[in-house]
């Protein structure tokens, strides 16, 4: 289950408490529990965090895509992840 499906499950529970059993509450309550206890968050020093959100904001993307974006693309230049098939034959849009 992704985590927006998960967000999604938690506020129908929240528009229809009180038609939901105690076990089904319980058992979404834990659930949100957990993922909450394995959210990491990551430190960035001050420079690192600056550079990181003009850079999101100029690319027009969340901080969020932007970290993935970066990290996917660091991983695949250092051969972690292969690299993704490009279609030369594709249309484009005009941008890299």
């Amino acid at each position: 289950m992704t985590r927006m499906s998960f967000a999604e499950e938690i506020d129908s529970a929240a528009d229809r408490i009180a038609d939901m059993s105690r076990p089904d509450l319980q058992i979404i309550l834990r659930r949100a529990a957990l993922m909450l206890r394995n959210v990491a968050g990551v430190f960035l020093e001050p420079a690192t965090e600056d550079a990181l959100n003009a850079i999101a904001a100029e690319m027009r993307v969340s901080r969020s895509d932007l970290i993935q974006i970066v990290l996917r693309e660091w991983l695949e230049t250092n051969t972690y992840l292969p690299v993704r098939a490009i279609d030369e034959e594709s249309e484009t849009d005009g941008t890299a």
